[in-house]
């Protein structure tokens, strides 16, 4: 099946539309405070599609990603009981919440850096940081660092690949997409167990 051939296909043509960049930032900024799709699988096809631009579209998705997460932090801060049965025990990101307290209380402005490099959801930790009161500059800072050097190594890899990864990728993009779920079902199973 060539579910995602198609897909990617698609995802390219967006990539190159002329209003991609408005679309990265609005991904990027949703995704920091409550959306659950990662900037990342709009930025690497357009930095792909477009390498002259990729530096700019890893700044355009930092800086986005960066008010959503202070957007996050707002949301921690001032309108937490709008949240807290999704994060109270029985709700569905209590477990991720409780991580990410465990986590500032371990290891403090490292833990935003951490969610904001990896594929850790970055906005239960944004939320969480407002709702402890961390300290607001150090956030900032963290977040700027953390989403930073995600996003710019991103958009590297991409402008680095160029057309000859473009070529490659769309050859391989059947069997990674399939490789990928079956990994991820092997996970989920595991986790379960």
């Amino acid at each position: 099946m060539k579910v995602f051939s198609k897909l990617y296909d698609k995802v390219m043509k967006w990539s190159r539309h002329p209003h991609a960049e408005r679309y990265l930032a609005g991904l990027s900024f949703a995704e920091s405070s409550f959306f659950p799709i990662p900037p990342d699988v709009m930025l690497a096809p357009m930095a792909l599609a477009k390498t002259d631009k990729a530096l700019r579209y890893a700044l355009i998705t930092t800086i986005a990603s960066v008010v959503g997460g202070i957007f996050g932090y707002a949301i921690g801060t001032w309108f937490f009981d709008l949240i807290q049965p999704l994060v109270s025990e029985g709700g569905r990101w209590a477990h991720h919440y409780l991580l990410a307290k465990e986590w500032f209380t371990e290891w403090g402005f490292w833990a935003i850096f951490i969610a904001g490099f990896s594929p850790i959801p970055y906005k239960v930790f944004t939320i969480t940081a407002g709702t402890i009161g961390m300290s607001f500059l150090p956030f900032v800072i963290a977040s700027v660092i953390g989403r930073g050097t995600r996003f710019f190594l991103v958009a590297f890899l991409m402008k680095w690949g160029g057309k000859d990864m473009e070529l490659k990728l769309k050859q391989y993009v059947d069997i990674l997409g399939w490789l990928i779920i079956i990994l991820g079902v092997i996970a989920y199973i595991y986790y379960k167990i």
